[in-house]
């Protein structure tokens, strides 16, 4: 099995999303290990509403030619973005998950409540990846 690509400066959930900061905001999406366990994604059911979204709820979900998938909130907060490109080029997913398939934005309430994050490391040792 090839090792996944992991940006170190990235932080990552139990679930296999990924989190960048950006200003005020979180850049959101999921990680090469997950799009490669996934397949070839067809279709992001991107949310048609912003709206506040708890840690942990699921704010979109993934359909792949094997499964569908859904994608969780990594903090609380409102959700300010999604990537629209998504609609019509699902497959930038698979083919660029940590820039151009980013799935959504979310600026984090002060305080906000955070699914236990990982670092990279961390993260490698819980796909067996160490």
């Amino acid at each position: 099995m090839t090792p996944s690509r992991l940006p170190e400066e990235l932080r990552y959930t139990a679930t296999h999303e990924w989190l960048r900061p950006d200003g005020d905001v979180v850049v959101v999406g999921i990680t090469d290990h997950a799009q490669a366990e996934l397949t070839d994604i067809v279709f992001v059911d991107l949310p048609k509403t912003l709206k506040d979204v708890a840690a942990a709820e699921s704010v979109l979900v993934l359909e792949s030619v094997k499964t569908v998938a859904d994608v969780y909130a990594p903090v609380s907060g409102a959700l300010v973005e999604v990537n629209a490109a998504l609609q019509a080029k699902p497959g930038l997913v698979n083919v660029d998950p940590y820039g151009a398939g980013w799935l959504f934005k979310i600026r984090a309430k002060p305080g906000a409540a955070t699914t236990p994050l990982l670092s990279a490391t961390e993260y490698r040792g819980s796909i067996g990846e160490a």
